[in-house]
Protein backbone atom coordinates (compact mmCIF):
# COMPACT_ATOMS: atom_id res chain seq x y z
CA UNK A 1 0.00 0.00 0.00
CA UNK A 2 1.30 3.43 -0.90
CA UNK A 3 2.10 5.64 2.05
CA UNK A 4 0.43 8.98 2.47
CA UNK A 5 2.53 11.98 1.43
CA UNK A 6 4.75 13.57 4.09
CA UNK A 7 3.26 16.18 6.35
CA UNK A 8 4.04 19.87 5.94
CA UNK A 9 6.89 21.25 8.05
CA UNK A 10 6.11 21.79 11.75
CA UNK A 11 4.72 25.11 12.82
CA UNK A 12 7.49 27.65 13.30
CA UNK A 13 8.57 28.41 16.88
CA UNK A 14 6.58 31.04 18.70
CA UNK A 15 7.92 34.53 18.19
CA UNK A 16 8.77 36.48 21.29
CA UNK A 17 6.47 39.27 20.10
CA UNK A 18 3.42 36.97 19.87
CA UNK A 19 0.43 38.31 21.75
CA UNK A 20 -1.22 35.89 24.19
CA UNK A 21 -4.98 36.16 24.42
CA UNK A 22 -6.80 34.25 27.13
CA UNK A 23 -10.43 33.46 27.96
CA UNK A 24 -12.34 31.07 30.20
CA UNK A 25 -14.90 28.47 29.14
CA UNK A 26 -17.29 27.64 31.97
CA UNK A 27 -17.47 24.06 33.21
CA UNK A 28 -20.00 22.14 31.05
CA UNK A 29 -23.16 20.88 32.71
CA UNK A 30 -24.39 17.30 32.61
CA UNK A 31 -27.93 15.91 32.35
CA UNK A 32 -29.34 13.48 34.89
CA UNK A 33 -32.79 12.03 35.64
CA UNK A 34 -35.78 14.37 35.20
CA UNK A 35 -33.51 16.71 33.19
CA UNK A 36 -31.63 17.63 36.35
CA UNK A 37 -28.45 19.60 35.68
CA UNK A 38 -25.18 19.51 37.55
CA UNK A 39 -21.54 19.86 36.57
CA UNK A 40 -20.33 16.99 38.81
CA UNK A 41 -21.27 13.35 37.98
CA UNK A 42 -21.33 12.22 41.62
CA UNK A 43 -23.44 15.12 42.87
CA UNK A 44 -25.81 14.82 39.91
CA UNK A 45 -26.49 11.11 40.44
CA UNK A 46 -26.86 11.57 44.21
CA UNK A 47 -29.33 14.42 43.73
CA UNK A 48 -31.35 13.34 40.68
CA UNK A 49 -30.48 9.75 39.80
CA UNK A 50 -28.85 8.48 36.58
CA UNK A 51 -29.92 9.91 33.23
CA UNK A 52 -31.51 6.72 31.88
CA UNK A 53 -33.85 6.52 34.87
CA UNK A 54 -36.33 8.88 33.17
CA UNK A 55 -35.02 9.59 29.68
CA UNK A 56 -34.18 6.67 27.40
CA UNK A 57 -36.14 3.63 28.48
CA UNK A 58 -32.81 1.81 28.96
CA UNK A 59 -32.68 2.02 32.74
CA UNK A 60 -31.87 -1.39 34.28
CA UNK A 61 -34.33 -1.70 37.16
CA UNK A 62 -32.77 -5.07 38.03
CA UNK A 63 -29.39 -6.52 37.14
CA UNK A 64 -28.59 -10.23 37.08
CA UNK A 65 -25.03 -10.54 38.40
CA UNK A 66 -22.92 -13.65 37.94
CA UNK A 67 -19.46 -14.58 39.21
CA UNK A 68 -16.54 -16.63 37.94
CA UNK A 69 -13.79 -17.56 40.35
CA UNK A 70 -12.83 -19.87 43.21
CA UNK A 71 -15.73 -20.52 45.59
CA UNK A 72 -14.11 -18.52 48.40
CA UNK A 73 -13.44 -15.51 46.14
CA UNK A 74 -17.02 -15.60 44.81
CA UNK A 75 -18.36 -15.52 48.36
CA UNK A 76 -16.15 -12.55 49.29
CA UNK A 77 -16.98 -10.70 46.07
CA UNK A 78 -20.72 -11.15 46.52
CA UNK A 79 -20.54 -9.90 50.11
CA UNK A 80 -18.54 -6.90 48.94
CA UNK A 81 -21.10 -6.00 46.27
CA UNK A 82 -23.97 -6.39 48.75
CA UNK A 83 -22.28 -4.11 51.26
CA UNK A 84 -21.27 -1.43 48.73
CA UNK A 85 -24.74 -1.42 47.17
CA UNK A 86 -26.15 -0.25 50.51
CA UNK A 87 -24.04 2.91 50.26
CA UNK A 88 -20.61 4.02 51.46
CA UNK A 89 -19.74 6.91 53.73
CA UNK A 90 -17.55 9.64 52.31
CA UNK A 91 -14.77 11.74 53.80
CA UNK A 92 -13.47 15.30 53.50
CA UNK A 93 -12.32 14.80 49.90
CA UNK A 94 -14.67 12.08 48.64
CA UNK A 95 -18.47 12.37 48.67
CA UNK A 96 -20.73 9.67 50.05
CA UNK A 97 -21.77 6.95 47.64
CA UNK A 98 -25.60 6.68 47.85
CA UNK A 99 -25.73 3.06 46.73
CA UNK A 100 -27.35 0.81 44.14
CA UNK A 101 -30.79 0.57 45.70
CA UNK A 102 -34.38 0.86 44.39
CA UNK A 103 -34.96 4.11 46.29
CA UNK A 104 -31.64 5.92 45.90
CA UNK A 105 -28.34 6.11 44.06
CA UNK A 106 -28.69 4.18 40.82
CA UNK A 107 -32.31 3.18 41.61
CA UNK A 108 -31.82 -0.48 40.78
CA UNK A 109 -31.54 -3.89 42.42
CA UNK A 110 -28.73 -6.44 42.20
CA UNK A 111 -29.93 -10.01 41.75
CA UNK A 112 -27.80 -13.05 42.53
CA UNK A 113 -28.32 -16.77 41.90
CA UNK A 114 -26.03 -19.78 42.09
CA UNK A 115 -27.01 -20.69 38.53
CA UNK A 116 -25.32 -17.48 37.31
CA UNK A 117 -21.99 -18.48 38.87
CA UNK A 118 -19.22 -20.68 37.57
CA UNK A 119 -16.73 -21.85 40.18
CA UNK A 120 -13.10 -22.49 39.36
CA UNK A 121 -12.48 -25.77 41.17
CA UNK A 122 -9.19 -26.28 43.03
CA UNK A 123 -8.33 -29.13 40.68
CA UNK A 124 -8.82 -26.85 37.67
CA UNK A 125 -6.68 -24.14 39.22
CA UNK A 126 -3.91 -26.60 40.10
CA UNK A 127 -3.94 -27.79 36.50
CA UNK A 128 -3.40 -24.21 35.37
CA UNK A 129 -0.74 -23.29 37.93
CA UNK A 130 1.26 -26.48 37.40
CA UNK A 131 1.91 -25.57 33.77
CA UNK A 132 5.53 -24.42 33.63
CA UNK A 133 5.46 -22.48 30.39
CA UNK A 134 4.25 -18.90 30.91
CA UNK A 135 2.55 -18.85 27.52
CA UNK A 136 0.81 -22.20 27.99
CA UNK A 137 -0.25 -21.31 31.54
CA UNK A 138 -1.81 -18.08 30.27
CA UNK A 139 -3.58 -19.83 27.39
CA UNK A 140 -4.88 -22.66 29.60
CA UNK A 141 -6.43 -20.12 31.98
CA UNK A 142 -7.99 -18.12 29.12
CA UNK A 143 -9.44 -21.35 27.70
CA UNK A 144 -10.83 -22.22 31.13
CA UNK A 145 -12.57 -18.85 31.39
CA UNK A 146 -13.85 -19.24 27.84
CA UNK A 147 -15.55 -22.50 28.81
CA UNK A 148 -17.07 -20.94 31.96
CA UNK A 149 -18.42 -17.93 30.05
CA UNK A 150 -19.87 -20.21 27.39
CA UNK A 151 -21.72 -22.24 30.03
CA UNK A 152 -23.19 -19.05 31.51
CA UNK A 153 -24.18 -17.68 28.09
CA UNK A 154 -26.03 -20.92 27.29
CA UNK A 155 -28.33 -20.62 30.33
CA UNK A 156 -32.00 -20.02 29.60
CA UNK A 157 -31.70 -16.88 31.70
CA UNK A 158 -28.00 -15.93 31.63
CA UNK A 159 -26.42 -13.26 33.84
CA UNK A 160 -26.32 -9.76 32.37
CA UNK A 161 -23.01 -8.86 34.00
CA UNK A 162 -20.23 -11.08 35.29
CA UNK A 163 -17.68 -10.32 38.01
CA UNK A 164 -14.34 -12.07 37.59
CA UNK A 165 -13.22 -12.76 41.16
CA UNK A 166 -9.70 -14.14 40.97
CA UNK A 167 -7.15 -14.85 43.64
CA UNK A 168 -3.91 -12.89 43.82
CA UNK A 169 -1.98 -16.05 42.99
CA UNK A 170 -3.82 -16.47 39.70
CA UNK A 171 -3.28 -12.82 38.78
CA UNK A 172 0.42 -12.89 39.69
CA UNK A 173 1.11 -16.19 37.87
CA UNK A 174 -1.14 -15.65 34.86
CA UNK A 175 -1.76 -11.90 34.64
CA UNK A 176 0.62 -11.42 31.70
CA UNK A 177 2.52 -13.58 29.26
CA UNK A 178 5.61 -12.70 27.21
CA UNK A 179 6.81 -15.13 24.57
CA UNK A 180 8.07 -15.41 21.00
CA UNK A 181 6.60 -17.29 18.06
CA UNK A 182 7.80 -17.78 14.49
CA UNK A 183 4.52 -16.38 13.19
CA UNK A 184 4.19 -13.24 15.32
CA UNK A 185 7.61 -12.59 16.84
CA UNK A 186 7.76 -11.21 20.41
CA UNK A 187 4.26 -11.17 21.95
CA UNK A 188 3.00 -9.52 25.12
CA UNK A 189 -0.45 -10.49 26.39
CA UNK A 190 -2.52 -9.20 29.27
CA UNK A 191 -5.16 -11.33 31.02
CA UNK A 192 -7.73 -8.54 31.42
CA UNK A 193 -7.61 -7.69 27.72
CA UNK A 194 -7.81 -11.33 26.67
CA UNK A 195 -10.83 -11.96 28.91
CA UNK A 196 -12.63 -8.87 27.59
CA UNK A 197 -12.21 -10.18 24.05
CA UNK A 198 -13.46 -13.66 25.07
CA UNK A 199 -16.49 -12.26 26.92
CA UNK A 200 -17.36 -10.14 23.89
CA UNK A 201 -17.85 -13.38 21.95
CA UNK A 202 -20.67 -14.26 24.35
CA UNK A 203 -22.02 -10.67 24.59
CA UNK A 204 -21.44 -10.53 28.36
CA UNK A 205 -19.93 -7.40 29.95
CA UNK A 206 -17.39 -8.24 32.65
CA UNK A 207 -15.55 -6.62 35.54
CA UNK A 208 -12.38 -7.87 37.20
CA UNK A 209 -12.64 -7.42 40.98
CA UNK A 210 -9.22 -7.36 42.61
CA UNK A 211 -8.84 -9.44 45.77
CA UNK A 212 -7.33 -6.46 47.61
CA UNK A 213 -10.42 -4.39 46.82
CA UNK A 214 -12.91 -7.02 47.96
CA UNK A 215 -10.86 -7.74 51.10
CA UNK A 216 -10.66 -4.06 52.05
CA UNK A 217 -6.88 -3.82 51.64
CA UNK A 218 -6.99 -1.31 48.78
CA UNK A 219 -5.80 2.07 50.08
CA UNK A 220 -8.03 4.03 47.69
CA UNK A 221 -10.88 5.78 49.56
CA UNK A 222 -13.79 3.32 49.72
CA UNK A 223 -16.43 5.74 48.46
CA UNK A 224 -14.29 6.55 45.41
CA UNK A 225 -13.93 2.84 44.64
CA UNK A 226 -17.70 2.39 44.93
CA UNK A 227 -18.47 5.38 42.73
CA UNK A 228 -16.18 4.17 39.96
CA UNK A 229 -17.19 0.50 40.21
CA UNK A 230 -20.95 1.07 40.15
CA UNK A 231 -20.83 3.82 37.53
CA UNK A 232 -19.06 1.40 35.20
CA UNK A 233 -21.56 -1.31 36.16
CA UNK A 234 -24.49 0.92 35.25
CA UNK A 235 -23.02 1.58 31.81
CA UNK A 236 -22.36 -2.14 31.27
CA UNK A 237 -25.95 -2.85 32.30
CA UNK A 238 -27.11 -0.71 29.38
CA UNK A 239 -27.86 2.59 31.11
CA UNK A 240 -26.44 6.08 30.73
CA UNK A 241 -25.23 7.51 34.05
CA UNK A 242 -25.35 11.04 32.60
CA UNK A 243 -25.47 12.81 29.24
CA UNK A 244 -23.76 15.94 27.96
CA UNK A 245 -25.79 19.13 27.97
CA UNK A 246 -25.82 21.60 25.13
CA UNK A 247 -24.08 19.67 22.34
CA UNK A 248 -25.41 20.46 18.88
CA UNK A 249 -28.32 18.24 17.88
CA UNK A 250 -27.64 15.80 15.07
CA UNK A 251 -23.85 15.94 15.41
CA UNK A 252 -21.71 12.85 14.97
CA UNK A 253 -18.42 13.13 16.88
CA UNK A 254 -15.76 10.83 15.42
CA UNK A 255 -12.39 9.87 16.90
CA UNK A 256 -9.65 8.29 14.78
CA UNK A 257 -6.96 6.07 16.31
CA UNK A 258 -4.53 3.30 15.44
CA UNK A 259 -3.04 0.22 17.06
CA UNK A 260 -0.56 -2.51 16.22
CA UNK A 261 -1.60 -6.17 16.07
CA UNK A 262 -0.16 -8.66 18.55
CA UNK A 263 3.51 -9.45 18.04
CA UNK A 264 6.63 -7.73 16.75
CA UNK A 265 7.15 -9.63 13.50
CA UNK A 266 5.42 -6.94 11.46
CA UNK A 267 6.52 -3.70 13.13
CA UNK A 268 5.14 -1.51 10.35
CA UNK A 269 1.63 -2.98 10.41
CA UNK A 270 -1.14 -0.75 11.80
CA UNK A 271 -4.87 -1.16 12.21
CA UNK A 272 -7.20 1.83 12.08
CA UNK A 273 -9.83 2.39 14.74
CA UNK A 274 -12.84 4.68 14.76
CA UNK A 275 -15.05 5.77 17.66
CA UNK A 276 -18.29 7.62 16.95
CA UNK A 277 -20.67 9.36 19.39
CA UNK A 278 -23.94 11.23 19.08
CA UNK A 279 -24.85 14.36 21.02
CA UNK A 280 -26.25 12.22 23.86
CA UNK A 281 -22.96 10.40 24.42
CA UNK A 282 -24.06 7.09 22.89
CA UNK A 283 -21.00 5.60 21.23
CA UNK A 284 -19.79 2.96 18.80
CA UNK A 285 -16.41 1.30 18.29
CA UNK A 286 -15.36 0.03 14.86
CA UNK A 287 -12.25 -1.74 13.61
CA UNK A 288 -10.92 -0.41 10.33
CA UNK A 289 -8.41 -1.70 7.83
CA UNK A 290 -4.87 -2.95 8.27
CA UNK A 291 -2.21 -0.93 6.51
CA UNK A 292 1.56 -0.57 6.37
CA UNK A 293 3.23 2.39 8.04
CA UNK A 294 7.00 2.72 8.04
CA UNK A 295 8.05 5.63 10.28
CA UNK A 296 11.50 5.83 8.67
CA UNK A 297 10.22 6.05 5.10
CA UNK A 298 7.33 8.30 6.03
CA UNK A 299 9.32 10.62 8.26
CA UNK A 300 6.71 10.46 11.03
CA UNK A 301 6.10 8.14 13.98
CA UNK A 302 2.37 8.98 13.87
CA UNK A 303 0.50 6.78 11.38
CA UNK A 304 -1.47 8.51 8.62
CA UNK A 305 -4.02 7.23 6.12
CA UNK A 306 -4.09 7.45 2.36
CA UNK A 307 -7.05 9.16 0.73
CA UNK A 308 -8.67 5.80 -0.08
CA UNK A 309 -8.28 4.32 3.40
CA UNK A 310 -9.47 7.55 5.05
CA UNK A 311 -12.52 7.56 2.77
CA UNK A 312 -13.29 3.91 3.50
CA UNK A 313 -12.94 4.41 7.26
CA UNK A 314 -15.28 7.40 7.32
CA UNK A 315 -17.84 5.65 5.10
CA UNK A 316 -17.82 2.71 7.50
CA UNK A 317 -18.31 5.03 10.48
CA UNK A 318 -21.19 6.91 8.88
CA UNK A 319 -22.86 3.68 7.72
CA UNK A 320 -22.76 2.23 11.23
CA UNK A 321 -23.89 5.51 12.78
CA UNK A 322 -26.92 5.68 10.48
CA UNK A 323 -27.77 2.04 11.09
CA UNK A 324 -27.64 2.32 14.89
CA UNK A 325 -28.83 5.91 15.38
CA UNK A 326 -31.49 5.72 12.63
CA UNK A 327 -30.51 9.10 11.22
CA UNK A 328 -27.96 10.76 8.98
CA UNK A 329 -25.95 13.28 10.98
CA UNK A 330 -26.49 16.96 10.23
CA UNK A 331 -22.88 17.66 11.14
CA UNK A 332 -19.65 15.69 11.62
CA UNK A 333 -16.73 16.61 13.89
CA UNK A 334 -13.57 14.48 13.61
CA UNK A 335 -10.88 14.33 16.29
CA UNK A 336 -7.42 12.80 16.09
CA UNK A 337 -4.12 13.47 17.87
CA UNK A 338 -1.91 14.20 14.85
CA UNK A 339 -2.23 16.62 11.97
CA UNK A 340 -4.14 15.72 8.84
CA UNK A 341 -1.91 14.87 5.95
CA UNK A 342 -3.25 15.77 2.47
CA UNK A 343 -4.49 12.24 1.74
CA UNK A 344 -6.37 11.99 5.05
CA UNK A 345 -7.91 15.40 4.58
CA UNK A 346 -9.10 14.61 1.05
CA UNK A 347 -10.40 11.15 1.96
CA UNK A 348 -12.35 12.31 5.00
CA UNK A 349 -13.74 15.29 3.12
CA UNK A 350 -14.95 13.18 0.19
CA UNK A 351 -16.73 10.66 2.42
CA UNK A 352 -18.38 13.33 4.60
CA UNK A 353 -19.37 15.73 1.81
CA UNK A 354 -21.17 12.94 -0.04
CA UNK A 355 -23.75 12.89 2.81
CA UNK A 356 -23.20 15.79 5.20
CA UNK A 357 -22.79 19.49 4.49
CA UNK A 358 -21.19 20.71 7.70
CA UNK A 359 -18.01 19.27 9.19
CA UNK A 360 -14.84 20.12 11.09
CA UNK A 361 -11.62 18.10 11.24
CA UNK A 362 -9.60 18.83 14.38
CA UNK A 363 -6.22 17.60 15.62
CA UNK A 364 -5.93 17.77 19.42
CA UNK A 365 -2.36 17.18 20.47
CA UNK A 366 -1.31 16.56 24.09
CA UNK A 367 1.86 18.54 24.76
CA UNK A 368 3.88 19.80 27.70
CA UNK A 369 6.16 22.48 26.23
CA UNK A 370 3.66 25.35 26.44
CA UNK A 371 2.00 26.19 29.76
CA UNK A 372 0.55 29.16 31.59
CA UNK A 373 2.08 30.13 34.91
CA UNK A 374 -0.36 31.53 37.44
CA UNK A 375 0.38 34.13 40.08
CA UNK A 376 -1.28 31.99 42.76
CA UNK A 377 -0.37 28.63 44.26
CA UNK A 378 -3.10 26.96 42.20
CA UNK A 379 -2.70 25.62 38.64
CA UNK A 380 -4.58 27.24 35.73
CA UNK A 381 -8.33 26.77 35.64
CA UNK A 382 -9.75 23.84 33.72
CA UNK A 383 -11.50 25.52 30.80
CA UNK A 384 -8.81 28.14 30.25
CA UNK A 385 -8.31 28.84 26.55
CA UNK A 386 -5.43 30.87 25.25
CA UNK A 387 -4.07 31.66 21.83
CA UNK A 388 -0.55 32.51 20.71
CA UNK A 389 -0.62 33.75 17.16
CA UNK A 390 -2.45 31.10 15.13
CA UNK A 391 -2.21 28.42 17.82
CA UNK A 392 -5.03 27.59 20.21
CA UNK A 393 -4.58 25.85 23.57
CA UNK A 394 -7.18 24.50 25.99
CA UNK A 395 -6.74 23.35 29.58
CA UNK A 396 -8.95 20.28 30.01
CA UNK A 397 -7.31 19.55 33.36
CA UNK A 398 -6.56 22.02 36.10
CA UNK A 399 -8.23 23.79 38.99
CA UNK A 400 -12.03 23.44 38.89
CA UNK A 401 -13.39 26.83 39.82
CA UNK A 402 -16.99 25.74 40.36
CA UNK A 403 -15.93 23.14 42.95
CA UNK A 404 -12.87 24.91 44.36
CA UNK A 405 -10.96 21.69 43.77
CA UNK A 406 -7.98 20.34 41.83
CA UNK A 407 -8.35 16.64 40.97
CA UNK A 408 -4.94 16.07 39.37
CA UNK A 409 -1.64 14.85 40.78
CA UNK A 410 0.66 16.45 38.18
CA UNK A 411 1.15 19.96 36.88
CA UNK A 412 -1.52 20.24 34.15
CA UNK A 413 -0.63 21.00 30.54
CA UNK A 414 -3.08 22.17 27.87
CA UNK A 415 -4.08 20.47 24.65
CA UNK A 416 -2.94 22.17 21.47
CA UNK A 417 -5.27 22.54 18.51
CA UNK A 418 -2.66 21.43 16.00
CA UNK A 419 -4.97 21.44 12.99
CA UNK A 420 -8.47 22.53 12.00
CA UNK A 421 -9.96 21.81 8.60
CA UNK A 422 -13.51 22.59 7.53
CA UNK A 423 -14.13 25.81 9.44
CA UNK A 424 -17.90 25.20 9.55
CA UNK A 425 -18.01 25.87 13.29
CA UNK A 426 -16.47 28.65 15.35
CA UNK A 427 -13.36 27.69 17.32
CA UNK A 428 -14.88 28.59 20.69
CA UNK A 429 -17.88 26.34 20.05
CA UNK A 430 -15.59 23.48 19.08
CA UNK A 431 -13.48 23.90 22.22
CA UNK A 432 -16.59 23.98 24.40
CA UNK A 433 -17.57 20.67 22.81
CA UNK A 434 -14.12 19.23 23.51
CA UNK A 435 -14.45 20.24 27.17
CA UNK A 436 -17.89 18.61 27.37
CA UNK A 437 -16.64 15.42 25.70
CA UNK A 438 -13.91 15.04 28.34
CA UNK A 439 -16.75 14.34 30.82
CA UNK A 440 -18.14 11.25 29.09
CA UNK A 441 -15.92 8.58 30.62
CA UNK A 442 -18.62 6.28 32.03
CA UNK A 443 -15.96 3.90 33.31
CA UNK A 444 -15.54 6.13 36.35
CA UNK A 445 -17.32 8.97 38.13
CA UNK A 446 -14.47 11.45 37.62
CA UNK A 447 -15.48 14.97 36.59
CA UNK A 448 -13.32 15.06 33.48
CA UNK A 449 -10.04 14.10 31.88
CA UNK A 450 -7.34 15.32 29.52
CA UNK A 451 -8.78 14.01 26.26
CA UNK A 452 -12.30 14.00 24.84
CA UNK A 453 -14.01 10.62 24.82
CA UNK A 454 -13.65 10.48 21.03
CA UNK A 455 -9.95 9.72 21.40
CA UNK A 456 -9.51 8.95 25.11
CA UNK A 457 -10.25 5.23 24.81
CA UNK A 458 -8.30 4.61 21.59
CA UNK A 459 -5.42 2.91 23.38
CA UNK A 460 -7.70 0.94 25.72
CA UNK A 461 -9.91 -0.25 22.88
CA UNK A 462 -6.94 -1.05 20.65
CA UNK A 463 -5.40 -3.26 23.33
CA UNK A 464 -8.58 -5.35 23.46
CA UNK A 465 -9.01 -5.32 19.67
CA UNK A 466 -5.59 -7.01 19.42
CA UNK A 467 -7.12 -10.03 21.13
CA UNK A 468 -10.08 -10.26 18.74
CA UNK A 469 -9.23 -12.52 15.76
CA UNK A 470 -9.51 -11.00 12.31
CA UNK A 471 -12.21 -13.51 11.35
CA UNK A 472 -14.44 -12.35 14.24
CA UNK A 473 -16.13 -8.97 14.07
CA UNK A 474 -15.72 -7.02 17.34
CA UNK A 475 -18.89 -5.71 18.95
CA UNK A 476 -19.44 -1.95 18.56
CA UNK A 477 -20.83 -1.17 22.04
CA UNK A 478 -18.41 0.49 24.46
CA UNK A 479 -19.65 -1.54 27.43
CA UNK A 480 -17.63 -4.52 26.21
CA UNK A 481 -14.34 -2.59 26.30
CA UNK A 482 -14.44 -0.88 29.71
Amino acid sequence: MTLARPAPPPTRPLASSSVIQSSYLTEPLLLFADNGLHLDPKAGIARYGPRSLTSSGQHPTRLRVGFIGPAERIEVARSWLDAQAEGVNGDEKNPEFPGWMPDRGFFSVLEFADSWNQELAQAELREVLEVRSQRERFEVLVTLFDSKLRLLAERDSPPEYVVLAMSEEIVSRCGTADYTTAENGAVHRDLRRALKAIAMKYRIPTQLLQAATADGRDQTPTSRIAWNFFTGMYCKAGGYPWSPYGLAQGTCYVGIGFYRPLGSRFPTMQTSLVQAFDEHGEGLVLRGHDFEWDPVKAGSNSPHLTADTANDLMVMALNQYEQVMHQTPARVVVHKTSRYWPGERDGFRAAIESRVRRYDLMALEPQSTVRLITTSKYPPLRGTRFTVGDLDYLYTTGYIAALNEFHGVHVPAPLQVADHIGQDTGREVLLKEVLALTKLNWNSAALGGLLPITIKFSRLVGEIMREVPRDREPLPQFKFYI
